[in-house]
């Protein structure tokens, strides 16, 4: 099938696909968008509380490395997959309103992690077999939509959620089953690969690939620095405020909500972008912009909103504009059999780096407070733009964004 004969469906099923992305990954920020609340209620540490996250990273670490160590990704029909495991953390979410202390809350959060690896790389998998020629954008705009879903529970505390945390959980697993609804909707597209025989040495392959291992490289850099800004940005933007003119939890909630949110508008951009000139050029540049702004947050701490504002927005833009574009790489040079278990181990082990950064940012913080506190994410960004231009320089790099590096 050609893609002009497959327009009209292509942009359907990214569209459909977008939206059950963003309802179901709702779930992820969910208990730490009233992080304050739960903390309060069983009376935690800032660490402690860090764990209501660090929880689903290390869920989704675990059921990605079992999905790919099984090759689910390339073995149960893709939307199935997707629409069961959101519904699992769905409900997993939904009990989290009913604990009654910290022990079972994390053990549910890990469990919604578990399930998330279920959502996330398929997502990807499902919309690159629609997407040859622009591939980035398609990615790139389901990324996006991912980043306003992980977003939305900071948006549904600052409307109504202060002190209301029963309500932003359910709501988010509310969104999680409609999610699991729209992407049954979702037909396989014609460069999807039809489902691939158990093959326990795929992983072995796909490690020992130097291009695949380059663009995964930058990706590991990449979330060395994203999660941990996602978790405490509502943390670091309170202190902000707090240090110039008193306590704005609300403020700080919504604030935090569009920071994260505007990467949705640099994922799509830089999408189309890096189609145009190259994934390796537009993510290096990305993790420049982000890796400097690391550092320059210790600058306008304590500033006027006038200026915080804008920084953190511009921040939430470049943060995860370059995300979808190492998935991208990764859907144009691993092996096409097994490209899901590729996305899936990507992602697996780049969230097993997030719980590092996640749990020493508070611990950063109680040394130097929140205006260095993410300094030292820098690193991150550095390693991981030496990684893709490194992978410029080989010739399988010819094969990324037809050509354009």
């Amino acid at each position: 099938m050609s893609d002009d004969a497959s327009d009209d469906g292509k942009w359907r099923a990214l569209a459909t696909l977008s939206v059950a992305e963003l309802f179901a990954m709702s779930l992820w920020f969910s208990a730490t968008a009233v992080a304050p609340e739960l903390a309060a209620l069983w009376d935690l540490s800032a660490a402690e509380a860090a764990w209501l996250t660090m929880a689903v990273q290390a869920g989704f670490v675990v059921g990605a490395l079992g999905s790919a160590a099984l090759t689910l990704a390339d073995v149960v029909p893709t939307r199935y997959l997707f629409a069961a495991s959101a519904l699992v953390g769905a409900g997993a979410t939904a009990l989290l309103g009913s604990v009654d202390g910290a022990l079972p809350a994390v053990a549910l959060r890990f469990l919604t992690g578990v399930a998330l690896a279920g959502v996330y790389p398929p997502g990807m998998k499902l919309v690159s077999g629609w997407f040859r020629a622009g591939r980035g954008l398609a990615i790139g705009t389901l990324i996006g939509a991912l980043t306003v879903g992980s977003a939305l529970p900071h948006l549904v505390r600052a409307v109504g959620g202060v002190g209301r945390p029963r309500l932003v959980l359910y709501a988010a697993a509310g969104l999680a089953v409609v999610g699991a609804a729209l992407v049954l909707l979702v037909e396989e597209g014609p460069y999807g690969v039809p489902a691939a025989p158990f093959d326990p040495r795929a992983v072995g392959r796909i490690l020992r690939d130097r291009p695949t291992v380059l663009a995964n490289l930058g990706y590991f850099g990449h979330m060395w620095e994203l999660y941990a800004v996602w978790t405490w940005i509502p943390t670091y933007l309170a202190a902000s405020f707090a240090a110039r003119a008193g306590e704005a939890p609300a403020l700080a909630s919504a604030l935090a909500f569009a920071a994260i949110a505007a990467g949705s508008l640099g994922a799509a951009a830089f999408g189309l972008a890096a189609d145009r000139w190259g994934r390796t050029t537009l993510t290096s540049a990305s993790m420049v912009a982000s890796g400097s702004a690391c550092v320059l947050a210790g600058v306008v701490f304590g500033g006027s909103i006038g200026l915080v504002a804008p920084f953190v927005l511009v921040w939430g833009f470049v943060i995860v504009a370059d995300s979808a574009q190492f998935s991208a790489s990764v859907t144009e040079l691993a092996d096409e059999r097994y490209v899901g278990t590729a996305l899936t181990l990507q992602t697996a082990l780049g969230f097993l780096l997030t719980v590092v950064t996640i749990q020493a940012t508070p611990l950063v913080a109680e040394v130097v407070g929140w205006r260095w506190a993410f300094a030292p994410l820098v690193v991150g960004p550095a390693v991981g733009t030496l990684a893709m231009l490194r992978l410029r320089a080989l010739p399988a790099a010819r094969r990324l964004a037809g050509g354009a590096r």
